[in-house]
Order: C-alpha cells, then sequence, then structure tokens
C-alpha cells in the first residue's frame, strides 16, 4: 500500500519555532500586565478603550523587542539545514532560546520596581550611570527580597517556559533532502521580511525605524509610555544613540535669539556683594512632604514629615509652584548648579559632559571665593566628583574625607546629621567668601534611619517619610551648630532637592506632580522672605543666586533670575518619555518634538485631567514657539561645545 505524502518532517522545526517565538509574546504581554498592576496608582484613570490601544501598540514594541533578542534563535532554526533536525542541535538551540527570554523577562519585571524613581523606561544609559557604584549588588539584594514576590514570579514564569518549550514535532523521517532544502528556503525567504519590518515597527518605505518616542502615539499622557515598550527594547534602541539632535525649528539663529537666549547679560550698573553661598540638594525631597508648601492638602489638614523646614520657610523666599528638571539625582546636579536642564539623556552621561561648563562655583571663583562640594557616598559615586570639579569646586569632600566609618549606614553614604555637622564644621575652616554644596543621601531607597532614631519621627504611610523626618532633623541641627558662626549671617541659603521620590496624593502623581520640589531661598542676614505665585525651576537657582550677588560677568544658564522675571514669565521645563513639558503661567505645553499633544490649566486642572489642546491657539502657539527655541538652543550648544561665554 502506498503511503500518503506528509508535509510535517519538511517543517516540523519551523513550526515550533513559531511556537515557542509565540511563547515569548505571551511572557512580554504578561510582564506588561504585572507593570501595571505593581504601578497601579499611576495609571488609576486609564479607561479600557485605553488600555488597549497601549495593548495594540505595545505589541508593535514587543515585535521588535522580541525579534532582536531572538535574533540567533531565529536564525538557528530556519537556516536551511538539514543537521539542525539533531536533538544535540535542538538542546543547544533551546538554551539560546531560555537564556535570552529569560534576561528579557528579569528586564521587564526589575523595571516594574525601579519605574517608581524614573517614571521611565530604563534605556542603555543605566549603564554608565551606576558605572561607579560597588554597592549595586547589596541594593539589588535589598529588592529581591521586597518584591519576593516579583522574584518568585519570575522563577515560576522561567520554569513554565522551559517546560512549555516545544521541540520539533513529530520525527524528521524519512524526506527528500532536494524538497527538504527547497521547503527550508521558502519559510526562510518567508520570515525575513517579518524580521525586517518587525524590527522597523511597521511596512513601508515612510516607515523608520520606531525608538522610544513613538510609544507617545498610543497614549494620552507621556507617563503611559512606559506601558507601550518594553525594557529590552528602551535598552537596545538607545545603544550608542546620539542625544542631542538639532531641530530646524528656525533657520537663523537672530530669530531664535530674538524668542530666547540662555546667556545672561548682567545690568549696566551693578554693585556685587561677596555674600558666602551654601546649596543643599536633599535627596528625593519631593514638594508633597512638606506642610508649609501645602497647606490647602487634605482638606487642610495636611502636615506633612518636615517641622524644620516648615519654621525655616516662614523665613524664607518660596515659590507656589516649583520644580525639578529631571527625575534622577544625576538630573539634578547639572540643573542645580550650571542651570542646565536634563532633555533626552542625562547631561553626565552624554559626550557633551565634556565641554566646558561652569556653574555658581565656577563663577563665583572669579570673584576669589573657596568652592567645595560635599556628599558623603563613596568618593566617585555617581560620578559626582568628576561633575562637580569640572563646574567649578575646587575640593570634594566625601566618604574618604569624613574618614569615620563608624557614621556610614551600610549602603550608600555618612547618616546626614553626622555629615551635616562635619559640613558646618568645615564651612567654619573655610576663607570667605566661600561657595558650597551638600548633596544628601539619608532619604535614599532603602528608606531606613539610624537605630538611635528608631521610632522617633512618623512613619506615615510611605516608606521614606521617616527618612524624610530624619533627614529633616539633620537639617535643624545643621543650622543649629551654624548659626553660632560668624559666616552665618553673610549666608544666603539655597534648599532643594535633586528630584520627587514615592508619593501618596493624586496630584503629585500627574506628569506636573511628578517633578514637584521645594526651591527655598534663605537668607538670615537679609530680607529674602515671602511667597511668590509664580513657576520656579532648578535651573533658575544659578541666576538667581549670581544676580542676587549683583554678579558683573555674563554666563550660561537655562533658568531666569526669579527675583527680577516678572511672576507671568517664569517656566518650568522638564521631559519625560519623549516629550517635552514646558510649564508658564498657569498652562502646562506638552510637545513630542514635532507637534504640541497636550495643553493644560494645571493651577485649576490639577489632575491634569482635561486637555485644552488647540483652545487657545494664539497662547499655545506661542508657548510652542518659546519651547522649540529654548530646545534647539540646548541642542546646538551641547553639540558645540557652547555652554559658557568665553
Amino acid at each position: 500500500m502506498k503511503q500518503s505524502f506528509s508535509f510535517m518532517p519538511y517543517v516540523r522545526v519551523v513550526l515550533a519555532g513559531i511556537c515557542n517565538l509565540a511563547l515569548s509574546y505571551f511572557l512580554f504581554m504578561l510582564c506588561r500586565f504585572v507593570f501595571l498592576w505593581v504601578n497601579h496608582s499611576y495609571y488609576a484613570e486609564l479607561t479600557g478603550t485605553e488600555l488597549m490601544t497601549i495593548v495594540r501598540g505595545g505589541l508593535v514594541f514587543d515585535t521588535s523587542a522580541i525579534i532582536y533578542i531572538n535574533a540567533l534563535y531565529i536564525f538557528l532554526m530556519f537556516i536551511p539545514l538539514h543537521y539542525k533536525e539533531s536533538k544535540r542541535y535542538q538542546q543547544v538551540v533551546k538554551g539560546v532560546f531560555i537564556f535570552t527570554n529569560s534576561m528579557a523577562l528579569i528586564m521587564n519585571l526589575m523595571d516594574t520596581v525601579y519605574f517608581q524613581f524614573t517614571n521611565r523606561r530604563t534605556t542603555a544609559s543605566i549603564f554608565n550611570e551606576f558605572s561607579h557604584e560597588n554597592n549595586i549588588a547589596g541594593i539589588i539584594g535589598i529588592e529581591i527580597l521586597n518584591h519576593w514576590y516579583l522574584t518568585l514570579l519570575a522563577i515560576v514564569l522561567i520554569y513554565g517556559m522551559f517546560k512549555l518549550y516545544r521541540k520539533p514535532f513529530g520525527t524528521f523521517g524519512k524526506t527528500n533532502l532536494w524538497g527538504y532544502y527547497g521547503v527550508q528556503l521558502m519559510c526562510l525567504v518567508a520570515i525575513i521580511p517579518f524580521c525586517i519590518f518587525g524590527m522597523r515597527g511597521g511596512i513601508g518605505a515612510a516607515v523608520r525605524p520606531i525608538t522610544v518616542s513613538n510609544a507617545n502615539q498610543y497614549v494620552n499622557r507621556p507617563i503611559e509610555t512606559a506601558l507601550v515598550l518594553n525594557t529590552p527594547f528602551a535598552m537596545i534602541r538607545t545603544i550608542g544613540k546620539k542625544p542631542f539632535v538639532v531641530p530646524a525649528y528656525y533657520n537663523d539663529d537672530a530669530t531664535m535669539e530674538a524668542i530666547y537666549s540662555p546667556v545672561h547679560q548682567p545690568a549696566d550698573s551693578i554693585t556685587f556683594r561677596p555674600l558666602n553661598v551654601v546649596v543643599f540638594i536633599m535627596e528625593s525631597f519631593g514638594k508633597e512632604y512638606i506642610g508649609a508648601l501645602n497647606k490647602d492638602l487634605d482638606g487642610g489638614t495636611y502636615t506633612g514629615y518636615t517641622p524644620f523646614l516648615d519654621s525655616l520657610i516662614s523665613k524664607s523666599l518660596t515659590f507656589e509652584y516649583s520644580f525639578a528638571n529631571g527625575r534622577k539625582s544625576i538630573d539634578g546636579m547639572p540643573s542645580i548648579l550650571s542651570g542646565i536642564p536634563m532633555f533626552v539623556e542625562p547631561f553626565f552621561l552624554t559626550p557633551a559632559s565634556m565641554n566646558k561648563v561652569s556653574g555658581i562655583a565656577g563663577e563665583l571663583r572669579k570673584k576669589d571665593y573657596y568652592t567645595a562640594f560635599f556628599h558623603g557616598a563613596e568618593n566617585g559615586s555617581m560620578g559626582f566628583e568628576a561633575f562637580s570639579r569640572a563646574t567649578g569646586f575646587q575640593d570634594y569632600y566625601g566618604r574618604t574625607e569624613y574618614d569615620n566609618d563608624d557614621d556610614f549606614d551600610g549602603r550608600w553614604a555618612i547618616w546626614d546629621e553626622e555629615f551635616f555637622q562635619f559640613f558646618a564644621d568645615k564651612l567654619s575652616d573655610f576663607k570667605q567668601p566661600f561657595a558650597a554644596a551638600l548633596f544628601s543621601a539619608s532619604s535614599h531607597h532603602p528608606y531606613v534611619v539610624p537605630k538611635k532614631y528608631e521610632g522617633k519621627f512618623p512613619k506615615g504611610t510611605l516608606p521614606i517619610h521617616q527618612c524624610i523626618g530624619y533627614s529633616d532633623y539633620a537639617l535643624k541641627r545643621f543650622f543649629e551648630t551654624a548659626s553660632r558662626e560668624a559666616w552665618f549671617n553673610n549666608t544666603l541659603f539655597v534648599i532643594t532637592a535633586d528630584h520627587t521620590n514615592q508619593t501618596e496624593h493624586p496630584e503629585y502623581m500627574t506628569e506636573s506632580g511628578t517633578f514637584a520640589v521645594p526651591i527655598i531661598f534663605y537668607y538670615p542676614g537679609g530680607d529674602l522672605k515671602g511667597h511668590i505665585d509664580a513657576i520656579a525651576q532648578q535651573i533658575d537657582i544659578m541666576p538667581t543666586v549670581l544676580n542676587y550677588l549683583g554678579y558683573d560677568q555674563p554666563y550660561v544658564s537655562f533658568g531666569c533670575d526669579l527675583l527680577t522675571t516678572p511672576p507671568a514669565q517664569t517656566y518650568a521645563v522638564n521631559y519625560v518619555n519623549g516629550v517635552y513639558q514646558y510649564h508658564k503661567g498657569k498652562y502646562l505645553l506638552q510637545f513630542d518634538g514635532e507637534k504640541s499633544i497636550a495643553f493644560y490649566d494645571f493651577v485649576s486642572d490639577r489632575l491634569l485631567e482635561h486637555n485644552l489642546l488647540d483652545s487657545f491657539p494664539e497662547l499655545q502657539t506661542s508657548m510652542e514657539a518659546e519651547l522649540k527655541a529654548m530646545i534647539q538652543q540646548y541642542m546646538v550648544r551641547m553639540n558645540t561645545d557652547r555652554l559658557t561665554v568665553n
């Protein structure tokens, strides 16, 4: 009896490969919903329709990532070679699949937690960001324990992937090798376009390879792009990418300069007064934690976690709306000390970090100031020492200079209380005038306080709250010590935060609220007091300080002097998930680099629920023109090394 022809032996490996790629799709999508579940507070307003759009967009980015990470697997499974039918060959191929997809799964699950600190998917810059740290293994270990359910899920999913992996169906059997190679070649020809178009994100000559910014077309809010994207894609597509691409918004410099220029020129007649300058950069001190800056929160009953800062604010100058220019510590440093915002990628991690750059310290050294930077972590941590020297600080005081590891917190740095006292003592030794900055550490994850203070500070509703209370107490102790010194009354103090962190109020979970930090000016020997109904941002600190001192040299800063700029003209810029944000007056413009995508009245619409795009065309057009000029100025100056006047 004549046997019937079976097509299966010719395509069994290919079919197995397709099934396993489908398994990879399932794991990516499952990680997306785990991400949504863990970070549900950021996406509470998502409707079912919006979620489906996000999922649809997510499939585009998942396809690209899956093809990238499985490129070797696809090649090994589709190559027209009959030797791939062997058992040993398939064991090797299975190992390749399990390893690469396990790495992708772990990356996605890890970002589920890390997102809470950055509000964006992790990009390739992470490798440079933590290249100088030696405690990362310990931190990761703590997080694995704290988020044991994700660790367990990762183990279960990797085991499930191992068990569900499909080996080739049936047996190779007797086949015609010419027929086999013909069929295999056709399968290879069929898969190649799928891979090319899948990696690019679409079909057609007009389709450019997708980048992380393309995720914005599937969302209404920039923070939602993290749901569309996956971490492997974000990492792969940012490796070796040039962050500062100059847009062609304005064809000539004169037009651009007329709209916006970051060059600050001194007034014709100005008298310099050599006040000391001390800048506190408080780790993770979001505006939300400060009772004096949230008198209307919780129906007017909110007290916050900073009793000392509350008392100091009554003698200081503050602003109704104050923002960070980035979401990371390495964003805050250039913004606060050098007037450089974070656009696209952190300044630290780009080739532009080799540019000549000045700042508060560098400019004041021209006036014979002594300058020093303090950070209680290991010297070199986060690249702070390198940047502080680049921006004009003569000396650096870190864990090495403190020279007493009895006060080391065991994870990041010297405890704030002890290091702040060290700071006060050193300031008393410095020749006046001096300019000094301190970056605190104790309100950093994993949110612990010294054992002697356990139970002393309110634990609140979030792990960070008691740490905020402790660091506020450290500030109190510093000012108690400093106020007894002769230099105190001749010193301008600036207190701000590097970025925000954990939040409990919806107002601070929006694209605007996640950047809200305090900006406080305190001059005990002067009358710099009050609360101004205006916008302030980190990059305003440098021009405000220099102009208050009567600095008489031109310099570059992308911010404005808050004391002389009319409140209606102050502004704040930041960048999140491929979208530029521009606060001015009572409005927030969101711009994706090509077009405006949202326009909010962030003052009355604190939850950003009502998109007013095109409702105020004149104002929107004006703000868009100003933002375009800022972006183009930024990109041009970064690429041409023009961050200083001389």
